[in-house]
C-alpha cells in the first residue's frame, strides 16, 4: 500500500514539473472564488445575480485552473509580479490601520500636504504637529 502512494505521488510530482502551480495571484483567486460562492448562496433566489455569479465563478476557477497547470512560467510570474505589485502596498495599509487602531498610547495625524503619518503621545490635549518630512503644520487634540 505505501508502494502505491510513493508511484501516485511520483506521477504528480512528474506532471507538475514545469508548470507554475500554486502563486500567491492563484490563492487570491481561490479567495475570491469562495466569496463568490458565499454570495451565490446568500443571492440564490435571484435569477439573474444568480447567473451572474456562477459565471464569474466558473471564469475565476478556470482562470485559476489554467495558471496553475501553464507551462509558461516567465509570464505567469510576470502577472503574479504584477499583482503583488498591486497587493502589498494594500495589504501594508491594511496591516497599518489594524496596528494603529490597536495602540492607545498614541493618537495619529495625517498631513494634509504629505499624506505622511504622524504619532504623537496620547492625552496631552490640543496640540500643534509640525510635519517631519515637509515641515506642514497639523493642529489637533490629542
Amino acid at each position: 500500500m505505501r508502494n502505491f502512494f510513493y508511484r501516485i505521488s511520483s506521477a504528480a510530482a512528474r506532471f507538475m514539473y514545469g508548470r507554475n502551480g500554486s502563486d500567491q495571484l492563484n490563492l487570491a483567486l481561490a479567495a475570491v472564488y469562495t466569496a463568490v460562492l458565499v454570495l451565490q448562496m446568500l443571492l440564490g433566489r435571484i435569477y439573474a445575480a444568480r447567473l451572474f455569479l456562477e459565471a464569474a465563478g466558473l471564469a475565476l476557477a478556470g482562470l485559476a485552473l489554467f495558471r496553475f497547470f501553464s507551462k509558461n512560467l516567465s509570464r505567469r510570474q510576470a502577472e503574479n509580479a504584477k499583482f503583488l505589485g498591486w497587493w502589498y502596498p494594500v495589504k501594508n495599509r491594511l496591516d497599518g490601520a489594524r496596528q494603529r487602531g490597536r495602540d492607545k498610547e498614541h493618537k495619529y495625524f495625517t498631513c494634509k500636504n504629505c499624506k505622511t503619518i504622524c504619532r504623537v503621545p496620547a492625552g496631552k490635549g490640543k496640540i500643534e504637529i509640525t510635519c517631519p518630512k515637509c515641515g506642514g503644520k497639523i493642529i489637533g487634540k490629542s
